[in-house]
């Protein structure tokens, strides 16, 4: 489960200039003023999604709007200055990655093995989500977060 703690471990390595709590969910947020950029992140630990309830990440952004349901996990990595957000089914994964420069990028229905592959021998176009994405390898299935 999320919690206030994990929130303000993920503002901080995102440099969160607002962390707030808003009935049911988190709400920070990011910006790059250099970049002129504004990122808005929602993390609602655990929602009604149709019939189901899971955990769900919404990304705001002055021109996208991202969500990633049944969130199953985040790696928290300071080294990089982000955040990575994970749901996983048995075949395929999908990503969210939260940066601390107010960007964002979403890998969506990766093939699992994809992220344990020798990365030398895909397209650039794959490399790149299947690096991104290995780093949520150590807590796939384990449904917890890792720092």
């Amino acid at each position: 489960m999320f919690t206030s703690d994990n929130a303000q471990a993920v503002g901080k390595v995102l440099g969160a200039e607002k962390i707030s709590f808003e009935k049911e969910h988190f709400r920070l947020k990011i910006s790059n003023p250099d970049e002129k950029r504004l990122l808005v992140l929602e993390i609602y630990p655990e929602t009604k999604l149709g019939k189901t309830r899971g955990m769900l990440v919404v990304i705001y952004t002055g021109n996208s709007h991202l969500q990633l349901h049944n969130v199953s996990g985040w790696v928290i990595s300071e080294e990089l200055g982000e955040v990575t957000f994970v749901a996983e089914t048995k075949d395929r994964l999908s990503g969210l990655v939260v940066e601390k420069g107010a960007s964002c990028s979403l890998y969506a229905a990766l093939n699992r093995e994809l992220i344990s592959s020798d990365f030398t021998q895909l397209g650039v176009e794959v490399m790149l989500s299947g690096v991104a994405m290995s780093l949520v390898e150590e807590i796939l299935e384990k449904g917890e977060e890792q720092k």
